[in-house]
């Protein structure tokens, strides 16, 4: 689409960065996605789709911390209100997916030292 320097926006960008366009095809019905890109020129087209394919993964995120914690049920009337909700509503959805990793870990193996000090314990 155009071929920018990156310098004007950002000194730390500096560089040849490039708009786009990605068309992404649906296998199962076939309807098609666009999205626009912008990047530094000479990105691989599998660096656009893994980038692109993350988006799913942030809008689930948001969708369950609408649904789960409430980031959608906010009446404020300032901005510093509003940003307060926010931060607190994803800090509560960041300690969630924190516990929900940790508990749905591998149980380490039991080792012989291990098993010695639960059998102590009982």
């Amino acid at each position: 689409m155009a071929d920018l320097d990156a310098d004007e926006y950002d000194v730390a960008d500096a560089g040849l960065w490039t708009r786009g366009l990605l068309i992404r095809r649906n296998i199962a019905d076939q309807e098609l996605a666009f999205f626009s890109t912008w990047c530094p020129a000479g990105t691989g087209i599998a660096t656009l789709v893994k980038v692109e394919g993350c988006r799913w993964a942030i809008e689930d995120s948001f969708e369950a911390a609408k649904n789960e914690l409430g980031l959608d049920h906010n009446e404020t009337r300032s901005w510093h209100g509003w940003h307060r909700h926010v931060s607190l509503v994803m800090l509560a959805f960041a300690m969630m997916a924190a516990i929900r990793h940790r508990a749905n870990a591998a149980t380490p193996p039991k080792t012989h030292r291990r098993m010695r000090t639960l059998s102590r314990l009982r």
